[in-house]
């Protein structure tokens, strides 16, 4: 896999970029920030994958550690969900 990470290079650091903001979007955004900070956000996170990407053609596993990251936040979403379904939520 890591092979073909190394293949193609501009996939991979589309990868890496779309799952780092799905992250960052997720987890780490309380609240809706101005244009121009948000366009700032987004091209520190586009330096970042540069990094990440030279990591990854490396050999670290950076797609990988990002895709278990994010299955991880589908896991937890559909378990909030799930509760508050069946409505057996913790009451504090």
């Amino acid at each position: 896999m890591n092979e073909w990470f190394g293949n193609h290079i501009y996939i991979t650091y589309l990868l890496i970029f779309i799952f780092m903001s799905y992250v960052y979007n997720k987890v780490f955004r309380t609240r809706k920030l101005p244009v121009l900070k948000t366009a700032i956000v987004y091209l520190l996170m586009a330096i970042g994958s540069i990094m990440l990407l030279g990591f990854q053609l490396v050999g670290l596993p950076i797609v990988l550690c990002l895709t278990v990251a994010i299955s991880l936040m589908f896991l937890v979403r559909i378990r909030y969900f799930i509760e508050k379904r069946t409505g057996s939520g913790n009451p504090e």
